[in-house]
């Protein structure tokens, strides 16, 4: 997970610095509520217009309804873009992102009552099942493992139909001081038999995975089984997993490292392997991950700077892979990139080129 976040410019959009485009962006997004006070929860509706001259991306999660993606990602720390709510991008290519609103006009009260203020909302993800869209996202502030695990559902992505409607589903785990594990980073996975589980962590003990309930989207306990799936020496610097079945076996994508430094960023994404979805899970090598193993997937190279957070979109027609990365041809400003993912003959994952070169570079000059 991008604890802090950072600028980013798609393909064909400018990204500016926050400071000036403060006036721009206050000018520029309508929001609509839809709320009933004898609800009891959150049901709310946005309403927005494109803004060109600012983008802010940070751990990307893409879905596809008809034919049109979309991407979610970490608020906009400044709070210039709703006070900071997760957002919501489109496209028809996987090129080129139209920001078209947030989640919600703000950060839920019921968060900020319990964390106090913060910034931003962080990581989210994107899955659907039992006929609803499920968004789990986090809260927390930097360096801090009191943190939590909120879910927001709706029956579609298109904010243009009549049945768009973010309902928030409140919170679904969080951890607090006295705990060894950070509550952040979540990912929904799908187990033997249609299972849903849920992976997250950062740093502390690294990533952990719980069950859930497949009918609510939330533990089966008030207390669940955590099982550790990943770990590193002190600091423990891994976070922003994401789990994926392929070929009988689970893969698990960490990012391993330091985001959110720019070019010195040191993020890097590996991957191990497991029969069950509990572990353990080892690289190529029979390492296992939870003694620091792992197999480099993505690291830097070709202007992309500590490439992570990465979430994998799997389909038919080919598996795709969504991440951040730093450019190294613009002062680190991040961008989003997404590539095919291939399965080699012995079963471990291999990107392809990236669809979008990176800009600034000969590559995308030429």
């Amino acid at each position: 997970m991008g604890k802090l976040g950072l600028l980013f410019r798609s393909a064909g959009w400018s990204a500016v610095r926050a400071v000036s485009c403060a006036a721009s962006l206050g000018a520029v997004l309508v929001w609509g509520l839809v709320p009933s006070a004898a609800q009891a929860t959150s049901v709310q509706r946005a309403r927005t217009v494109p803004v060109p001259s600012y983008t802010y991306v940070h751990d990307p999660s893409m879905a596809k309804e008809g034919r049109t993606w979309y991407l979610f990602s970490t608020g906009d720390p400044s709070g210039l873009v709703n006070g900071g709510d997760i957002q919501i991008r489109e496209s028809t290519d996987l090129r080129s992102w139209h920001l078209v609103g947030t989640v919600f006009p703000s950060i839920p009260a019921w968060i900020t009552n319990k964390l106090g203020p913060i910034p931003n909302l962080w990581a989210p993800d994107i899955s659907y099942f039992n006929g609803r869209w499920h968004l789990y996202y986090a809260a927390s502030t930097f360096g801090s493992n009191t943190s939590i695990i909120a879910l927001a559902t709706n029956a579609t992505l298109d904010p243009k139909s009549p049945k768009y409607r973010w309902v928030d589903d409140g919170e679904v785990f969080s951890s607090s001081a006295t705990d060894d594990y950070n509550a952040i980073d979540p990912a929904l996975a799908t187990g033997p038999g249609g299972s849903k589980w849920l992976v997250f962590g950062s740093f502390w003990s690294g990533i952990k995975l719980m069950r859930l309930d497949a009918a609510t989207g939330k533990p089966t306990s008030a207390s669940p089984k955590l099982y550790s799936l990943s770990e590193a020496p002190s600091p423990d610097a891994e976070e922003g997993a994401y789990l994926v079945a392929h070929g009988g076996y689970y893969y698990l994508f960490v990012s391993a490292g330091y985001c959110c430094k720019g070019i010195g960023s040191t993020y890097q994404t590996i991957v191990g392997r497991s029969a069950d979805i509990t572990g353990p899970y080892l690289d190529p090598n029979g390492a296992p991950m939870t003694e620091g193993g792992g197999m480099e997937l993505l690291g830097s190279s070709q202007g992309m700077i500590g490439p992570g957070s990465p979430s994998v979109y799997v389909s038919s027609s080919g598996d795709l892979i969504v991440y951040h990365y730093y450019d190294a041809w613009d002062n680190g400003d991040p961008w989003v990139q997404v590539r095919r993912l291939y399965w080699s003959s012995s079963g471990w994952p291999v990107t392809g080129p990236p669809m979008v070169p990176v800009p600034g570079s000969p590559l995308a000059a030429g």
